[in-house]
């Protein structure tokens, strides 16, 4: 790990909705900008948003996904057993979720110390895409980056409730089409995973 190398520590939730958003939520309890957590929605008409807690925060997300529209706002993040409550902005989410599958359980008896490495990530490309259709643990974000997703642990959403802006986003339904963000997506049903990210700032270097 060098300078030019970040890693972050946390949970990426991916879910979709009966009137057609699409929701992704990043809860980072390490990273280089401290604990803080990110909130990635794909309206149905194609817009894609960000809302992150702070400038920096947004830049550096920014710089790494692609976004339509980017909103620095608090984001507050709240988790009682399986149940987990967002709050950002105009946006009140709140998810339950299940028990693990096969696929939880194998992840996560797999250590942190190897799932965090860039090269574990690389080896899983391929069974990962296998099967989680549409879902890449490698490859290139915006020009001049590029990332490795080490899951240790995977979780289905069983239920889910949304509003945005007012409006009722409808009951959890698979993440349909997939999100635009990046080079990668989160699994087609909805799904809370523990992940380790790392961001190449210079590939070359990395």
């Amino acid at each position: 790990m060098n300078r030019r190398t970040m890693r972050f520590d946390g949970w990426i939730a991916g879910l979709g909705t009966t009137s057609g958003t699409r929701v992704v939520l990043g809860h980072w309890q390490r990273s280089p900008f401290g604990a803080f957590s990110d909130v990635m929605l794909e309206r149905a008409d194609g817009e894609r948003l960000l809302l992150a807690p702070t400038r920096e925060t947004a830049d550096f997300v920014r710089a790494t996904y692609v976004f339509d529209t980017v909103r620095v706002v608090p984001v507050r993040v709240g988790v009682t057993d399986d149940v987990w409550t967002v709050t950002a902005d105009s946006l009140d989410l709140r998810f339950t979720t299940g028990r693990r599958g096969p696929l939880g359980l194998l992840l996560s008896a797999v250590p942190d110390a190897l799932a965090r490495r860039p090269a574990w990530s690389a080896l899983l490309d391929g069974p990962a895409r296998l099967l989680l259709p549409g879902v890449r643990t490698r490859g290139s974000a915006r020009p001049g980056r590029r990332e490795w997703y080490g899951a240790h642990d995977l979780r289905p959403i069983r239920e889910a409730s949304a509003l945005f802006e007012g409006t009722d986003l409808g009951a959890e339904a698979p993440v349909e089409p997939p999100v635009r963000f990046g080079f990668g997506s989160v699994p087609r049903k909805p799904s809370l995973a523990r992940v380790t990210t790392t961001v190449a700032l210079d590939p070359d270097r990395a």
